[in-house]
C-alpha cells in the first residue's frame, strides 16, 4: 500500500536548498516565457525538449549508458550524453547510478524515489529535501563502475552544466529573451516533469503487462510525454531492451531514434525483447 500524504517523506526531511532554489528558479522562468511567446520560441522549446529529454535522457543515459541495451561508436555515446546533460538533470555519472539503484532496490528501502514514501517524495520531493547526493558521494560509486573508467563521462558529470550555460547564452543572443525562457526555462521544466512522471505516475497508476514484483505500471500519456519511458511495466521486466514498447500501438520514438541509428551504422547489438503476448496481467 502507498503511503498517504500526511506520511509523505518530503515533508520529514530537511531542505536542500540549493537545489530547491535553482528548480524554483526555473519554475519562475518557465512562467515567465508565457508573456514572451512567439512561435520561433515555441518551435526552438519543442525541438530542444526532444534533444534533451529523447536523445540525451532517453536514448543516451537511459537506453545506452544506464542498460547498455546497444552500442554505438563511442562520438556518438558523447554526443548523446552532451544532449542528457541540456535536461538539467545532473551528469550521466549521477544520472545512471541513481537509475541503477532503483532498478536494484524498486519499491524497496534503497529506492531513491518510491511512492512507497509518498507521490510528492517520488516527483521531486527526493530531490528537494533529504540527503543530497553528487557525483562522488560513496553510495553511487559502486552503481558506475564502467562510466567512472572513462575521462569523458567523469569530466562531463563535473561540468555538466557547462552545455546549458553555452546554450542559453547562444539561444539569448539569436532570439533574445523569448528564445532564453522557452528554449531554457520552459522546456526544461516540461522536460523534469516528463521524467520525474517516470518515477511517480507510473509507479502509481496504469496496466500491468507483467508481474515484476515491485509497482511499475506502463503508462500511454507518460510515454508521450517523456518519447517512450512511460512503458515502464515493460522496462522493469526487460530492463536491457532498447525497446520500451513492445506493442506496435505503444508509442516509443526514443526505440525509433535507435532504429534510424542503427539503420545508417550507428548502433549495433541491439536488445530487444520479443514478446508473443501484450496483454494486460
Amino acid at each position: 500500500m502507498l503511503r498517504n500524504l500526511g506520511t509523505d517523506r518530503t515533508f520529514t526531511q530537511p531542505v536542500v536548498w540549493v537545489t530547491t532554489f535553482f528548480i524554483a528558479a526555473f519554475h519562475l522562468g518557465a512562467i515567465a516565457a508565457l508573456f514572451f511567446f512567439n512561435w520561433k520560441a515555441f518551435l526552438v522549446a519543442m525541438i530542444l525538449w526532444w534533444v534533451a529529454g529523447g536523445a540525451g535522457v532517453g536514448m543516451g543515459y537511459h537506453r545506452l549508458l544506464t542498460h547498455r541495451g546497444y552500442k554505438t561508436p563511442r562520438w556518438m555515446e558523447y554526443v548523446l550524453t552532451v544532449c542528457g546533460t541540456l535536461a538539467l538533470e545532473g551528469g550521466p555519472i549521477f544520472w545512471v547510478a541513481i537509475h541503477r539503484m532503483h532498478h536494484q532496490n524498486t519499491d524497496k528501502e534503497g529506492d531513491p524515489h518510491s511512492p512507497h514514501d509518498g507521490g510528492f517524495w517520488a516527483h521531486i520531493g527526493w530531490l528537494l529535501t533529504g540527503q543530497t547526493m553528487h557525483n562522488d558521494s560513496a553510495e553511487l560509486l559502486p552503481y558506475v563502475p564502467d562510466l567512472r573508467k572513462d575521462k569523458f563521462h567523469v569530466w562531463i558529470s563535473r561540468w555538466h552544466w557547462v552545455p546549458m550555460t553555452i546554450l542559453g547564452v547562444i539561444l539569448l543572443a539569436v532570439g533574445g529573451w523569448p528564445f532564453l525562457l522557452w528554449g531554457i526555462f520552459f522546456r526544461t521544466v516540461l522536460g523534469l516533469h516528463s521524467t520525474w512522471l517516470v518515477n511517480s505516475a507510473t509507479h502509481m497508476w496504469g496496466s500491468r503487462r507483467f508481474s515484476t514484483g515491485d509497482t511499475s505500471r506502463n503508462s500511454f500519456w507518460v510515454a508521450l510525454l517523456t518519447f517512450g519511458e512511460g512503458w515502464h511495466n515493460n522496462h522493469h521486466a526487460h530492463p536491457q531492451s532498447s525497446r520500451h514498447g513492445l506493442a506496435w500501438y505503444e508509442f516509443d520514438p526514443n526505440w525509433y531514434g535507435i532504429s534510424a541509428l542503427r539503420m545508417v551504422g550507428l548502433a549495433w547489438d541491439v536488445k530487444v525483447t520479443k514478446v508473443e503476448s501484450v496483454g494486460p496481467v
